[in-house]
């Protein structure tokens, strides 16, 4: 009969070799990354550039699918919904991760214990944007006519959580304004009904409005980050253009797997992702 130390030293050496066994054979099929917000957002546009780069790292296909909605409560159920072993993967942002748990009595997930992070990749700033018919030009102008003007004039936000929202909330409460949320289902569309002038402003993901910025359809008066945006030089941050040093809202992209996930798989996504950030 086999001693309590030999059976145990022999379980060790069978999870070991288990265990290197599936971090030298994943992946073994598709790989699909799960993305929060509609195709065209910053964030899709993004992750569908990583996907293509891990695809010939890894040497298996991956697939972007769209799952907006909920406060990304939709993306984040289909990862869990999926088997922790690394073919599922989801890119969300800090209000999956970190906004959702302060604006929901309940969520049906845990942002520490249920999933696993692989990568944050990127920080997103938003760019303060405006109809262009409000004749506010700067920043400290367009503080000036929403001050004036209380309940009447409207902000959009791609859910009713997340840091554009909050953005505008933190503006809402610094400067003694009351602009009134309308919460859109995607990106593209609050962004949209800006420019034809159903709603009046919004914090918006930059990725998605600069085209409009540059056709004119939608005034740039401030980003949110603390420094401007290379594509963007002579939009001032808030911070500066409101004398308002303390002014920072910057979300962040994540890319996430499944609690449960094999740790040699999450560590081979997690080498594969900084060597292509590299």
């Amino acid at each position: 009969m086999l001693s309590v130390t030999v059976r145990s030293a022999l379980t060790l050496l069978l999870s070991l070799w288990s265990l290197s066994a599936v971090s030298q054979t994943y992946p073994t099929r598709q790989i699909t990354i799960i993305a929060v917000l509609v195709p065209g957002s910053g964030l899709d546009i993004i992750a569908r550039a990583y996907g293509e780069k891990l695809s010939q790292s890894l040497g298996r296909p991956v697939i972007i699918e769209n799952k907006p909605g909920g406060s990304q409560v939709v993306g984040v159920s289909a990862l869990l919904a999926a088997p922790a072993d690394g073919h599922t993967l989801l890119v969300a942002t800090s209000a999956a991760m970190a906004i959702n748990s302060t604006m929901f009595k309940a969520l049906p997930y845990h942002p520490l214990k249920d999933m696993v992070p692989i990568s944050l990749y990127l920080k997103s700033p938003f760019i303060l944007v405006v109809n262009p018919k409000i004749p506010a030009k700067t920043a400290l102008e367009f503080i000036q006519y929403v001050k004036e003007r209380p309940g009447k004039l409207s902000f959009s936000s791609p859910g009713a959580a997340g840091l554009p929202r909050l953005s505008m909330e933190i503006m809402n409460a610094k400067f003694g304004l009351d602009a009134v949320n309308i919460p859109y289902k995607d990106t593209a569309q609050s962004i949209a009904d800006i420019s034809s002038g159903t709603v009046q402003m919004a914090f918006a993901e930059a990725g998605a409005s600069q085209a409009l910025i540059r056709d004119g359809r939608i005034r740039a008066l401030a980003v949110s980050s603390l420094t401007r945006l290379t594509s963007l030089p002579d939009v001032p941050p808030l911070a500066e253009a409101a004398n308002a040093p303390d002014f920072e809202a910057v979300s962040w992209h994540v890319l996430l797997t499944r609690a449960g996930t094999p740790q040699p798989v999450v560590n081979r996504l997690h080498a594969e992702m900084k060597r292509i950030m590299a």
